[in-house]
């Protein structure tokens, strides 16, 4: 598992490499944004398209393997905020609507307002569908709130098909943590043993919502609870390698010395992030990062893992998802879930 020890001990001699792997700047720190995450913008890691940490590894030796020979692997994941709108929402779209003339929309949003599942926010299935033509599958995190906790919209219960069907297809179901999930051991485990009785088998993969995180508190209270891996460790307001890593890594604890049993597979784009939310970038600018961050992964034959939430599968952002697939495809990456991706790299 990279790093190995050899590795390690190798990078430890490089103060200003080994203090941006183990994140030391994230211990303890004196300012967080409003979601108590610790932002780019706070980093001293300005280069954060350049995977600095990977890049020495396969400098000194590491060469690592994927599935039939693949140069660089995708780990393609999807959070699970919403099914549906409100139905006020609906009804106002589907005025809005009508009074441009677009009858179809105005019809199909009033629809909406009564039967929550035929809103195109539940489209897993879709979705699917889409990375089955280029030969990839992934990961849905799921949320497992409760009614009146913050940003609750779905009960499992109601979706408990789809999501037996998300994992009958060979697919991943993970969760999707809560506000305060990424701090809290009962909470995560009080989501996980719900989203695991829903689903009927054991879950492995985890992402907190909002990209919540707690260096290194979360790894450890994820390890706790039973999870193998982690893929919220990236940034909300920029994309890129928040560690240096493109690489999957049991991260390291600076307060113990020891190394976590959660393997990190981090994230690099999230698509809200490249959009007006955070970076503010256009369609073109958007694709042309995300170009230039796959072919920097697959300079490393690193692992990009890559978020678009369902709500993103519309209009641009849904085509600018399909090209990035399309990219990918084209350049022969092995485009899987974290579930798999875990699976592979917890051989090695």
């Amino acid at each position: 598992m990279i790093p190995n020890h050899k590795l390690v001990e190798k990078l430890k001699g490089q103060t200003e490499l080994w203090d941006l792997f183990t994140k030391k700047e994230e211990y303890n720190p004196l300012f967080l944004d409003e979601y108590e995450r610790f932002p780019h913008y706070l980093s001293n890691n300005r280069d954060v398209f350049e995977p600095k940490v990977s890049r020495y590894l396969v400098d000194n030796g590491f060469k690592p393997e994927y599935p039939d020979g693949k140069k660089f692997a995708v780990c393609l994941t999807h959070d699970i905020d919403e099914t549906h709108q409100d139905p006020l929402v609906c009804a106002s779209i589907s005025m809005r609507s009508a009074i441009k003339g677009n009858i179809r929309d105005a019809v199909d949003y009033l629809t909406y307002t009564v039967d929550k599942r035929k809103h195109p926010f539940r489209n897993f299935r879709e979705i699917m569908e889409l990375e089955e033509k280029y030969d990839a599958k992934s990961s849905f995190y799921f949320l497992a709130l409760e009614p009146g906790e913050q940003d609750y919209n779905y009960e499992l219960q109601t979706i408990r098909d789809d999501i037996r069907y998300i994992d009958s297809r060979g697919w991943e179901v993970g969760l999707h943590g809560g506000h305060a999930s990424y701090n809290n051991y009962e909470d995560i485990l009080k989501r996980k043993e719900k989203l695991e009785t829903i689903l009927g088998k054991s879950i492995i993969g985890y992402r907190n919502h909002f990209l919540r995180f707690k260096v290194p508190e979360t790894w450890d209270m994820l390890s706790k609870a039973g999870f193998k891996y982690d893929t919220t460790f990236g940034y909300n307001d920029c994309a890129g390698f928040r560690n240096g890593m493109c690489h999957p890594f049991r991260p390291i604890d600076l307060k113990t010395g020891k190394e976590s049993e959660i393997i990190e597979i981090p994230l690099t784009i999230m698509d809200c992030c490249l959009s007006n939310n955070y970076m503010r970038l256009d369609f073109n600018a958007s694709w042309n990062l995300a170009k230039q961050l796959i072919d920097t992964v697959e300079k490393y034959n690193g692992v990009i893992t890559i978020l678009w939430h369902n709500i993103y599968m519309q209009d641009e952002n849904l085509e600018l998802y399909k090209k990035i697939l399309k990219y990918c495809y084209e350049k022969d990456a092995w485009m899987t879930s974290g579930k798999e991706m875990y699976e592979w790299w917890s051989k090695l």
